[in-house]
C-alpha cells in the first residue's frame, strides 16, 4: 500500500494550477490544460478539481501529469489529496515512438497482462473523507441539468447494484478503496444506457473492473490477478485477461486475433497490454501500458453508424472501404427507416445501433467476422486498384519540407494537375476558392495535387467539406511530412528547413528569404512548426483519408519522390501502371528544382514602379517618364497626422451574443449587475475594437506608432483613386481575426481578455500580424457612465493581473468556454470622422 504525500501532492497541484495560468498569454507553452471544479453530491460543500490535457497534448514529453482521468481535492484540514486517478494516458501500436514494436521489444519486461479492451465508457470509482463514494466519468462528475442521466450517474446506480450483490453497501466499497488509498477503474457497458459498437445483452451488461490505481502523482497500478479478486470481492463484472512472459508471442497472439477480430468466441475492439517500462531500456521499470486495436470489423461497425447518422440527417455518406456491403447495408437501413420512422429518431440518440445491423447480418446470414473474411481477397490488392480518377494528394508539411519540388516532380512525371494556394490572391473566401480550383482540375485531370501546407487539422477540414459535396468519390491521401514526436524531431528539422529556405532566396511565393530580414522568416517557420497538427487517422477529418504516405523531412526530395510514387503505384495501380525508372525519377526532381520561378504579383510590381518613379529626382530636361495623376487634398503624411488610434473592427452582433450567452437568466444578480446595467441604460458599445495603438501611447512606442502609419501612407498611396473620402473612410490596413478568452469586470467597467490571430483568409506565411501597445490586449464592452473613460479597462486588467478575481477583489471573471473567434478587419479612426 503506497500513501499519499501531501508536500507532493501540492507540488503537482501549484504546476497544473501554473499550466492553466500560462496558456493566458505564454507563447512559450504550447499545451493547453483546463481545470473544471466540481461539488460532490450529498456532502457538506466538498468539491473536486478536474484536470483535462487534449488527447494530443499527452505525447508531449513535459506535461506535469499524464494521468487521464485526475481529481484533486483538500481534505477538512485542508491537506490536499488525490481524489481519482486514472491510467497515464496509452498509445495503439506504433501510435508514438514509444508503441513501436522494435522499442516496445526493446524497452520493456513482463509478464505481459492482456486483458480485453470492453466497449463502453470509462468509469472511476473513489473514496472520500466520511465514507463518500465519489463515481466519475473520464473528467466529469457528470450531474446534469436535464432529467437524464449522465455516465457518472448511471455509474453510480451499477455500483449500487454490484456491490448489493454481495451484501455490501457503497459506504463500504469507499471506506475500502480510501483505505487502499486507490482509484477503481472500469468500463461501464450497458447498450439500454447507452450503445457503442458491439453489443452487450441484459446479462453482460453492468461495469468491468480492469484497474486499481494508486492515487499518486506518478503511475502506479495492481496487477489483473489483484483486480480480479477486488471485482468478484465487490460483485463487479471482470476484464478478461492472458499472460505472457515473451514479448514475441504477444504480438504472434495479436495479430493472429485481429485477423478475425474476436476473442474466445467474441467480436472485441482490441486489448489492453501492461507491462512495465524503462525510458531507452535503462535505469528503473515502472507500470506501463499501450494498446493492441483491431480494425475489423470494428472500423466497419463504425463506418456503419455513422454512415447511417448522414442519411437519416440528409447528408451524403462517406464509404471508405467495404463499399459494396455497406451500400447494401444503408439499402436495408433506409428501408426498415420508412417501415417504422421510429428507429430513425432512436438511432441518431444512440440506440438500437446494434439491434439494426445484427438484423441484417441475420438477412445476410453472415457474422461480421465472415464479411471480412469475404472481403479479404478482394482488399488484398488494396482498395485503390479500380481507382483511375479524382484523387487528391494534400501535403501535411511546414515550410522548407519540399513539397512544392515533389509536386512539381509528380507533375513533370505524370502530367498532373497543380494546385498551389500561394498562387491565388489574397481575397475573402480564399480557402474556398482553393478548393474550387481543385474540384475544377479534378475535370480534366485524374490527380490533383493541393498544394498548401495542410498543417492543421480545421485546414484538412475545411478542403474535405467543400470537395466532397462536389466530389462524392473522391480520395484523398495524405503526403505526410512527419513532425512528431516534436520534441525529438523539431531541434533538426528546424536546422534542415531553415537552412533550404534561406539558400533559396527569393525563389518562393511567400517567403522572400533574399529580400527579408533572417529573423523575419525564422519567426515565421517557427510558427508553421507551433501550429503543426500531425495526422491522427483515429479522429475526424484525418479519418477520411483513404491513404497516408509518411515522409522524412531531413530526406531529399528524390527520396520522398520516389516513397510517394512507390507507395501510389501500390494503391492506384490504374493511375501508375509501372514505376518509373531512377533515371526518370531524377531527371523530374532536377527540373523541379531549376526550371521553377515564382509566379509574380504584377500589381504590386507596377506599385513598386510607382513609387520610385514618384521619389526619382526631375531631369533637367522632363521627367523620365510621364508621372502619374496626384490626387486632390491633404498628402498622405498629412492625413497620417490626423490618426486618433490604430484598432481592428469587430462585429457587434457576434460580440452582443456571446454576452448574452455568458449571462444566462440562471446567473445571480451580484454577479449580473453590471451587465444588466450596461443593457438597461444603453452603456454597450455601439461597435467594438481592440485597440492596436493610441495617439496617447505614441511616445512610448514610437516605433509602432511609425509602422502603422507607414501602412497606412503605402496603402493611401496605392489606393488613392479607389478611397474618395480618406478621412471618414480611410482604407482598411488587412484582415485579422480575434480570439475572445475571458471577460473580466468590476463596478465600473467591462471588457474581453482577447488573442490576437493572424487571418484565416491569408496563408499563414504572408498574413500580417498586429502588435498592440497595450500589454494585455482586450475589447472594451461598456462603461457605467459617460464619466469612465474605455481607456480604464486598461487599470483593470492590471489590477486584475495582481489580485485575481473574486472575494474582496470587487473584480468578477468568465472563461469563454470552448474556441470563440471573429474575423475583424485592421484599421484606423481619424480625429476627424470615424469609419
Amino acid at each position: 500500500m503506497a500513501t499519499q504525500d501531501p508536500s507532493v501532492n501540492a507540488q503537482l497541484i501549484r504546476s497544473l494550477e501554473d499550466a492553466c495560468k500560462m496558456n493566458k498569454g505564454d507563447k512559450k507553452r504550447s499545451f493547453t490544460c483546463k481545470k473544471s471544479t466540481f461539488p460532490v453530491e450529498g456532502t457538506d460543500g466538498v468539491t473536486v478539481d478536474s484536470w483535462k490535457f487534449m488527447d494530443w497534448d499527452y505525447k508531449r514529453s513535459d506535461l506535469p501529469t499524464y494521468a487521464r482521468g485526475l481529481f484533486t481535492t483538500r481534505r477538512k484540514d485542508r491537506i490536499p489529496e488525490i481524489a481519482v486517478r486514472g491510467y497515464d494516458k496509452f498509445f495503439n501500436v506504433d501510435e508514438t515512438n514509444n508503441t513501436r514494436w522494435r522499442n516496445i521489444e526493446n524497452n520493456t519486461r513482463g509478464p505481459y497482462e492482456l486483458s480485453v479492451k470492453e466497449n463502453g465508457c470509462i468509469i472511476f470509482i473513489s473514496g472520500l473523507e466520511d465514507d463518500k463514494l465519489l463515481v466519475c466519468s473520464k473528467h466529469s462528475t457528470g450531474v446534469r441539468q436535464d432529467v437524464s442521466l449522465s455516465h457518472a450517474q448511471a455509474g453510480e446506480k451499477w455500483v449500487e447494484r454490484h456491490v448489493s450483490t454481495v451484501g455490501r453497501s457503497s459506504k463500504d466499497l469507499a471506506r475500502t478503496l480510501r483505505q487502499m488509498n486507490v482509484t477503481a477503474v472500469g468500463e461501464l457497458c450497458d447498450d439500454s444506457f447507452e450503445e457503442h459498437v458491439l453489443a452487450y445483452d441484459p446479462e453482460s451488461a453492468g461495469i468491468y473492473i480492469h484497474g486499481l490505481n494508486y492515487n499518486l502523482p506518478e503511475f502506479a497500478t495492481m496487477s489483473g490477478e489483484k483486480v480480479h479478486e477486488f471485482a468478484d470481492a465487490w460483485g463487479f463484472k471482470k476484464a478478461k485477461f492472458e499472460v505472457f512472459d515473451d514479448i514475441v508471442k504477444v504480438q504472434g497472439f495479436l495479430e493472429g486475433c485481429a485477423e478475425t477480430g474476436t476473442w474466445d468466441g467474441r467480436e472485441t475492439e482490441g486489448f489492453v497490454i501492461r507491462c512495465q517500462m524503462s525510458e531507452g531500456g535503462k535505469g528503473l521499470y515502472r507500470d506501463w501500458f499501450f494498446k493492441y486495436k483491431f480494425e475489423e470489423p470494428y472500423l466497419m461497425y463504425r463506418q456503419w453508424r455513422e454512415c447511417t447518422k448522414a442519411v437519416i440527417s440528409g447528408k451524403l455518406p462517406r464509404i471508405k472501404k467495404h463499399e459494396q456491403i455497406t451500400e447494401e447495408y444503408l439499402k436495408f437501413a433506409r428501408r426498415r427507416f420508412i417501415e417504422n420512422p421510429k428507429l430513425a429518431k432512436e438511432y441518431v440518440n444512440n440506440h438500437g445501433i446494434i439491434s439494426l445491423r445484427e438484423e441484417f447480418l441475420k438477412e445476410r446470414g453472415m457474422k461480421g467476422s465472415e464479411v471480412i473474411a469475404m472481403e479479404a481477397q478482394k482488399q488484398s490488392q488494396g482498395p485503390g486498384q479500380d481507382v483511375s480518377r479524382n484523387v487528391i494528394l494534400a501535403p501535411i508539411a511546414s515550410l522548407g519540407c519540399g513539397k512544392t519540388t515533389v509536386a512539381l516532380a509528380l507533375v513533370r512525371l505524370f502530367g498532373w494537375a497543380h494546385v498551389q494556394n500561394d498562387n491565388i490572391p489574397k481575397q475573402k473566401g480564399k480557402p474556398k476558392k482553393f478548393a474550387f480550383m481543385i474540384g475544377n482540375a479534378l475535370a480534366a485531370s485524374p490527380v490533383v495535387i493541393a498544394d498548401r501546407n495542410n498543417h492543421q487539422k480545421r485546414e484538412r477540414q475545411q478542403l474535405m467539406d467543400d470537395i466532397y459535396p462536389v466530389i462524392s468519390d473522391a480520395q484523398f491521401v495524405a503526403l505526410h511530412y512527419v513532425h512528431e514526436p516534436k520534441r525529438e524531431l523539431l531541434p533538426s528539422i528546424k536546422e534542415i528547413t531553415r537552412k533550404r529556405v534561406l539558400d533559396r532566396g527569393d525563389n518562393h511565393q511567400t517567403i522572400r528569404a533574399g529580400t527579408n530580414s533572417q529573423g523575419e522568416i525564422i519567426g515565421i517557420m517557427d510558427g508553421f512548426l507551433n501550429r503543426f497538427e500531425g495526422i491522427d487517422t483515429s479522429r475526424q477529418p484525418d479519418e477520411n483519408f483513404n491513404h497516408v504516405i509518411d515522409l522524412d523531412v531531413s530526406a531529399s526530395s528524390r527520396e520522398n519522390l520516389e516513397v510517394v510514387v512507390t507507395a501510389l503505384h501500390a494503391a492506384y495501380p490504374r493511375l501508375i501502371p509501372e514505376m518509373p525508372s531512377a533515371a526518370q525519377l531524377d531527371a523530374a526532381i532536377e527540373a523541379s528544382m531549376h526550371d521553377y520561378h515564382v509566379q509574380e504579383d504584377l500589381s504590386a510590381s507596377y506599385a513598386s514602379h510607382d513609387r520610385k518613379q514618384k521619389n526619382q529626382p526631375k531631369h533637367p530636361n522632363g521627367p523620365v517618364s510621364p508621372q502619374p495623376s496626384q490626387p486632390l487634398g491633404p498628402s498622405p503624411a498629412a492625413l497620417a497626422k490626423k490618426i486618433e488610434y490604430f484598432s481592428i473592427a469587430v462585429p457587434a452582433p457576434q460580440i452582443t451574443s456571446l454576452l448574452h450567452s455568458l449571462f444566462p437568466p440562471s446567473t445571480p444578480p451580484e454577479t449580473a449587475r453590471l451587465y444588466n446595467q450596461l443593457i438597461n441604460s444603453r452603456r454597450l458599445q455601439a461597435a467594438f475594437h481592440v485597440t492596436l495603438i493610441h495617439r496617447a501611447s505614441k511616445k512610448d512606442h514610437p516605433e509602432l506608432w511609425d509602422r502603422y502609419a507607414d501602412q497606412y501612407i503605402d496603402a493611401l498611396t496605392k489606393h488613392a483613386h479607389d478611397i474618395p473620402d480618406p478621412v471618414n473612410r480611410p482604407p482598411a490596413l488587412g484582415p485579422a481575426r480575434v480570439r475572445l478568452e475571458r471577460l473580466i469586470w468590476d463596478h465600473r467597467i467591462m471588457a474581453f481578455v482577447v488573442r490576437i490571430l493572424p487571418a484565416d483568409s491569408v496563408p499563414a506565411a504572408q498574413a500580417p500580424d498586429w502588435p498592440c501597445a497595450n500589454s494585455i490586449p482586450h475589447i472594451t464592452v461598456g462603461t457605467a457612465g459617460p464619466e469612465i473613460k474605455p481607456k480604464e479597462s486598461n487599470d483593470l486588467l492590471r489590477r486584475w493581473l495582481d489580485v485575481g478575481s473574486g472575494g474582496e477583489t470587487g473584480i468578477f471573471e468568465v472563461e469563454v468556454s470552448g474556441v470563440k473567434v471573429v474575423d475583424g478587419s485592421a484599421g484606423l479612426v481619424m480625429s476627424l470622422g470615424k469609419y
